[in-house]
C-alpha cells in the first residue's frame, strides 16, 4: 500500500491550491516603505518557520483522528449510494417509466384528438394587416 503513496507531491488534483500560502502571499512592502533587511529576512525567517512548526504540531495531534473520521464519512456516503441510494433511483426510474407510459397514453388519447381539432380549425384564420 506505501508504493501508491506520492511523499513528493501530495496535492496532485490541485485540491488545495487556494491555500497556498507563503511569506511573500502575506507580506508585502511596498516600494518607499522598505524595513532593514535584517528585520524582512527575520520576518520571513519566524513567518516560515512558525507556519511549518504550527502545522506539523497540528498534523500530528489531528492527523490521525481526522483521517479516520474522513475515511468512516467517506465510506457512509459510498455505503449509502451503493446500497440505498442507487437501488431507489433505480426502482423509482422503473416507476416512473410505467407512470410515463400512462400519462402519454392518456394525453395521446384525450387531449390528442382536441388539439388536432383545434388546430385544424385554426389554421384556416388569416390575419391581415390593415
Amino acid at each position: 500500500m506505501k508504493e501508491n503513496i506520492d511523499l513528493v507531491n501530495r496535492d496532485a488534483n490541485g485540491l488545495n491550491d487556494h491555500v497556498k500560502v507563503a511569506f511573500d502571499d502575506v507580506i508585502a512592502e511596498p516600494d518607499g516603505a522598505h524595513s532593514l533587511p535584517c528585520v524582512w529576512a527575520g520576518a520571513w525567517l519566524i513567518f516560515t518557520c512558525t507556519k511549518g512548526c504550527c502545522y506539523n504540531v497540528m498534523s500530528i495531534i489531528c492527523g490521525f483522528p481526522l483521517a479516520l473520521y474522513w475515511g468512516c464519512e467517506f465510506a457512509w456516503i459510498t455505503f449509502k449510494h451503493v446500497w440505498l441510494i442507487g437501488p431507489c433511483m433505480r426502482s423509482f426510474m422503473i416507476e416512473c417509466g410505467c407512470w410515463r407510459k400512462l400519462f402519454f397514453t392518456v394525453v395521446q388519447c384525450c387531449l390528442g384528438p382536441i388539439c388536432e381539432t383545434c388546430g385544424l380549425c385554426f389554421s384556416n384564420i388569416v390575419v391581415r394587416n390593415s
